[in-house]
Parts: C-alpha cells; structure tokens; sequence
C-alpha cells in the first residue's frame, strides 16, 4: 500500500519528490524577457496579414488556430530571439485568463511568443508536466498565485516559484502515454472528419453552389425558395441563469449553448458549462435537441464576427436542450431535403456572407429569426435530393459517430486526469 504525503494541492505518493518550477524547468521565459518596454515598442511592429513570422496567442488556442491572426517583420522576428519556437512548446497564458495551457502547433512557418503568455520547458518529462498544468491541481496552484483584482495576471516570477511534484520519470513518462495516447486517437478522429467533411462540401458545390453536376445550369425543376420552406425553425429557450446548473448531476440535460458552434461550423462536445433537471422539462419538450438536428449561432461581437451564422449538428438524441440566442433548424422532409443539405448550406461561404450582412448591428450583431427563415435558397427535385442525401448522409453519419466517440475519450481523459496526477492510480505495473 502506498504511503502519501502532504503537498499545497492534495495527497500524492511519499516515493514522489517536490520542487518548485524553477528547479524542474531549463527555461522560463515570455515576451517581456527580450527588453524593455520602449525597446520593444520601438523594434516591435504588429501586422494583420502574413509577414515574415506568425505571433502565437492563448486566443489563437482558443478559436481553433483559424485566425485572424497577428503577424511580425524579419526585424521583430530577429529582436525576439529569447521567444522563437519551433512547435510542442508548452504555452501558458497569464494575464487575464490565467492558465489556459496549450502546445504550439507546429507549422511551416516562423514563429513567436505573443505577449500575456510563459513559455516553460522541462528538463524532465514536458509531457507529463503540460498534463499536470492542465489538471485541477496545476490550476489550484497557479490560481494560487495569481495577482491583481481588475485585471489578473501570474507573473513569470511567481510561476518559478511554484511548486510541482517531481514522480520518478518512468511514473511520469507512463503517465504521459496513457494521457497521450487518448489525445492522440482525438486527433486522428478529428483529422478524418475534416477529410469527410470536405469531401461533403465538395458535393455540395457540385450539387447547389457551381452547379457542375448540371453542366453548370441550374434544372429548370427546382425552385427558388427560403430556408423557411424546408426547416422548422424556433428560438432556443430563455432559461434563467439562476436556475441552470454548473456541474452535470444525474437526470440533467446539457444545455446547448453557442459555445457548442465551432468557429467555421461544427459541433464542440466539449462546449457544455451548464445542466437543466429534466423533471423541470415537462413543457420543454420542443426545445429538446435530436441526432440530425441543425443549431445556429444567432449572436457575436461587433468587431470580431466568428461565429455568426455557423451551425453545428447535433450528434445524439435526447442529450441536450437548446439554450436562447441558437436557432434550431429542423428539417421538414420538403422534397425530400435532408439536415445534411442544411448543414452544409448554412456553414458554406455564400450563405454566411448573405445572412451576415443582414444582420442587426449595435454592441453585439444579431441574427433575428425573421432573416434566418427568408434565407434564399434552391430547393432541387425530390429524385435529385434524394441522391444529394445517398451521397453526403453516409459522410456526416462517419463523422457524428467520431465526435461521438471524441467526447467519450474526451471524458476518459479527463476522468483519469486528476487520478493520474494525484498517484491515485499507480502505473508503476503498467506497461504502455
């Protein structure tokens, strides 16, 4: 039986050793460590088209790496030379949202540290230690000492002082590839869906936007309608804030909310902050979520529109509720016209530029209900959507049934997660 010690965030094995981030780390550094403010203000030039390096953000993270972005000159690029990275860098933001941690991607392109992140690497394991960053106690800790009311901030200071648990490293190396290795399968689901979903795109173009299944015109049978023909549309519901729960129990819908909407369209599982009793849904029952159903982001903010007008698809039955400000399109069966139509249409670039620019403008901009049901759309012939569906169903299918199994792994890992950095569970048998 194992023996445990006491650390500042919990338990952990007596065999494990403590030190602080300085000592585990060859290198700690930010933005802020190639010069001074003014020296930096006066060789430091921000563009927003691509130049000769990209600036890595948290927000870049955050939104998926699909931009906008921010970008330097040759002359930045050289200047910041204590901040170059390459890829797989351990990235922490620190100001503002604090301890948002994420790998760099790696790209074929230069790259460097924005501001208001610690880049850290380990002499040990960096794998073991992104994981433990992530976990609840990585975020205890850097909660912990954190500073200021307004704005918060974890200065590159205190995160060298903080204390981390040192496990033997073949502990931490089987830690990793356990963790690694659900992450892993993630990325390779997620890879095959962004091939299914281009190869449905690309039908949609031939079918409904160029027109090259018709020889590029357009059949005289098809008529000219509104997304109104072929979707039941509704408004999510209102739920009051107060009565919403912020951690699942059991009996509890999800409650979909915009967060669910992927920027460019796509269903985020991992989206849900909030839970509804279901013995409180009796006269909800319009508002419950069904596999195939469309949902659409009706809100964003006025200077930076990301999602607005992206829809995601709902993957399951029965799981979730839809909260305000996300439109749900269901499909009616007009002519045979299918979700898989709906989907593809309104996440595609014509249809967003269209529904956007009609959109109401003031600190927000927001979609109303009335423009979403009068978007113009083509309504082919029952035998052409049929095959339309024959050919993109079968894709979506492939791809609901990964983000399905992504978030089951999702919610293995993160299951294991605290019991792996506690030493809960030891791994000290377990050949990976």
């Amino acid at each position: 039986m194992n023996e445990w010690k006491s650390t500042p965030w919990g338990k952990i094995p007596a065999s494990w050793g403590i030190t602080t981030i300085d000592e585990a780390s060859e290198l700690v550094t930010d933005y802020t460590s190639n010069g001074s403010f003014k020296s930096l203000a006066d060789n430091v030039k921000y563009y927003d088209k691509p130049e000769y390096a990209w600036m890595v953000r948290y927000t870049d993270f955050s939104k998926g790496f699909v931009g906008p972005f921010i970008f330097i000159d040759k002359n930045a690029y050289d200047f910041l030379s204590k901040t170059k990275l390459y890829g797989n860098e351990i990235l922490i933001s620190n100001v503002g949202i604090i301890g948002g941690v994420f790998r760099c991607p790696r790209l074929y392109s230069k790259m460097s540290l924005a501001p208001n992140s610690i880049l850290v690497k380990f002499k040990d394991s960096d794998d073991f230690y992104y994981y433990w960053l992530k976990s609840i106690y990585g975020q205890f800790m850097m909660d912990s000492l954190t500073i200021g009311s307004v704005q918060k901030k974890l200065s590159k200071t205190n995160f060298r002082k903080m204390l981390v648990p040192v496990p033997p490293i073949s502990t931490q190396n089987t830690i990793a590839e356990i963790l690694q290795s659900i992450d892993d399968k993630i990325s390779v689901n997620s890879a095959i869906n962004q091939n299914l979903l281009q190869q449905a795109n690309a039908i949609l173009t031939s079918y409904f936007i160029d027109f090259s299944r018709f020889n590029g015109s357009i059949p005289n049978d098809w008529e000219s309608g509104t997304l109104q023909d072929i979707v039941d549309f509704s408004n999510g519901y209102a739920f009051k804030s107060k009565e919403l729960l912020d951690a699942p129990e059991p009996g509890c819908y999800r409650v979909f909310k915009q967060g669910h909407i992927n920027r460019g369209g796509g269903f985020n599982s991992g989206g849900t902050k909030s839970w509804y009793p279901i013995n409180k849904c009796s006269t909800l029952t319009k508002y419950v979520l069904h596999k195939g159903d469309v949902l659409m982001a009706m809100t964003d903010m006025k200077d930076n529109v990301a999602i607005l007008g992206n829809t995601a698809l709902m993957t399951v039955d029965n799981q979730y509720i839809v909260n305000q400000r996300v439109g749900l399109l269901r499909s009616n069966g007009y002519k045979n016209t299918s979700y898989a139509y709906i989907y593809l249409l309104t996440n595609s670039f014509d249809f967003l530029k269209d529904l956007r620019s009609r959109a109401n403008s003031g600190v927000q901009v927001n979609l109303s209900s009335t423009e979403i049901k009068n978007s113009p759309v083509w309504i082919a012939s029952e035998n052409i959507n049929e095959e339309f569906n024959s050919l993109t169903e079968p894709l979506l299918t492939m791809i609901m049934n990964n983000d399905n199994e992504n978030q089951r792994l999702a919610e293995l890992r993160d299951t294991l997660l605290p019991k792996l950095m506690s030493g809960e569970l030891d791994v000290s048998e377990i050949d990976v």
